[in-house]
């Protein structure tokens, strides 16, 4: 197995996710960090786009197998699994999610699957705001919304769990001090 990692950091908007994959970044020497937003197409006809990007992506990560080299995703098609699994898209992603994550966990990767979550709900009200911040309407967050999206993160990370005994899956609780954050992660990753 090689000694590269690969991981993955998703949980919902407001869960610390650019905080926490930029800190892993700079702590963990050569790491190449990604972030990934999906496609913006809803309708059927966007499955195959974001279908054919994913299948890209996961023939990139092949690519990168026994580089000596990290790779850290803040999101991937994780992602589109929770928002089709919520309803924020016309179709189903199901079927393309599991073919993704039986690919994904046979690559030559030390895995790491980490969702960052908040204990206490209410935090993302505070953690939403973005008051004084040039944000178009399309990127305006609701708390109700990353509520959603968390319990389902947290249910499909235990679904990982349950099937792939060689993907390291980590439930990281976010909304502690960034330090106490920082030193699970140091923890976790050796750093």
């Amino acid at each position: 197995m090689s000694n590269s990692k690969l991981i993955i950091v998703e949980g919902a908007q407001g869960a610390g996710k650019t905080t926490i994959t930029d800190y892993i970044r700079h702590s963990l020497k050569y790491t190449n960090l990604y972030r990934l937003c999906g496609i913006s197409d809803s309708t059927v006809e966007g499955k195959k786009k974001t279908t054919d990007m994913y299948i890209d992506l996961l023939d990139y990560m092949e690519k990168m197998q026994n580089k000596n080299i990290n790779l850290l995703f803040d999101r991937t098609f994780f992602s589109e699994e929770n928002y089709c699994r919520l309803g924020k898209k016309e179709y189903s992603f199901t079927d393309i999610y599991e073919k993704l994550l039986d690919r994904f966990s046979k690559l030559d990767f030390e895995i790491f699957y980490i969702t960052l979550y908040l204990e206490d709900e209410n935090q993302f009200e505070k953690r939403l705001d973005r008051k004084g911040k040039a944000v178009p309407d399309y990127a305006k967050f609701a708390t109700e919304n990353s509520i959603k999206q968390q319990k389902e993160y947290l249910k499909m990370a235990e679904e990982i769990k349950e099937k792939y005994s060689n993907i390291n899956v980590i439930n990281l609780k976010s909304d502690r001090s960034l330090e106490s954050v920082k030193e699970d992660i140091n923890r976790i990753f050796e750093i």
